[in-house]
């Protein structure tokens, strides 16, 4: 196959500009495909110096062209098979994109409760944790700070009146302070905070409520108020996020489906549809 190809690549060294109808400047132009300056801006942006721009500016011309002239010669070798494909994703890339803005449309924003539960227990063995998870209470106070064993005290009686106590101390003392009885948090995430490997916590957690350890400067407590294990069901406020994709899953299945056959009916009633006889 013979083929005259114009290729007119002009690189940032050269500084030179092809005279175009178009209120930008072109760089390069190949079988009709124009090259703007402000495109090769955008790559060139992050060189040194202009001997670095330049380089830059060039292995993307090459690329450029390169990617054309492929895309032109596949064009020209292409069978009818292969256009049947390409025709067919195109409809389909239009076809989703119409769906994903249909169903961000109509999407509930809320499911009722009932619902919820019902999911919650039709899916409990897809709904397990992958992760231990604790709620509770995590403090770090300098070694040597007084009243530690009162504090010790409050934090395994988590009465609205400890509490209380509890804040007081750490704005006092702590150097590190979190208070999360109604907010889960993963092993791993307490783990950033707290000077023990993933087995000592591990095991702390399957036999103590309240986990004290220290390093050279400093005693680390976390009391715990509820936890669940690797394997475990998630508890229903932890899988909430879990249950909600389910049920929207379930009703964009269900939207799409009815969707699609409106459209059709449609068709049918205004005689849209023809179909003959063989």
């Amino acid at each position: 196959m013979k083929k005259i190809l114009y290729i007119l690549i002009i690189t940032l060294a050269s500084c030179s500009l092809i005279p175009t109808e178009h209120s930008e400047n072109v760089v390069a132009e190949l079988n009709g495909v124009r090259l703007l300056q402000s495109e090769l801006d955008q790559v060139t942006a992050p060189a040194l110096d202009a001997e670095d721009s330049a380089a830059i500016a060039d292995t993307y011309i090459r690329q450029w062209a390169t990617n054309i002239l492929l895309y032109d010669e596949a064009q020209s070798r292409t069978s009818e098979e292969l256009e049947s494909l390409v025709a067919e994703y195109k409809r389909s890339l239009y076809v989703h994109e119409y769906e994903q803005r249909l169903v961000a449309k109509h999407q509930p924003k809320e499911w009722p409760d009932s619902l919820m539960q019902q999911v919650y227990e039709q899916y409990q063995s897809r709904l397990q944790l992958r992760e231990h998870i604790i709620r509770g209470v995590f403090m770090v106070v300098p070694k040597g700070t007084p009243q530690l064993a009162q504090l010790r005290t409050w934090l395994k009686k988590m009465t609205d009146k400890n509490v209380d106590k509890i804040e007081k101390y750490a704005f006092q003392y702590a150097s590190g302070y979190e208070l999360f009885p109604d907010t889960w948090r993963t092993a791993n995430q307490v783990l950033l905070f707290m000077p023990v490997d993933a087995e000592q916590l591990e095991k702390q957690l399957r036999t103590k409520q309240q986990i004290e350890v220290e390093d050279s400067t400093s005693v680390y407590l976390l009391q715990v108020t509820d936890k669940h294990f690797a394997g475990e069901t998630m508890p229903q406020d932890y899988a909430r996020g879990a249950i909600e994709q389910i049920l929207l899953n379930q009703w964009q299945v269900t939207f799409l489906e009815q969707n699609r056959k409106e459209l059709y009916d449609e068709a049918v009633r205004f005689n849209k549809l023809k179909r003959y006889e063989k």
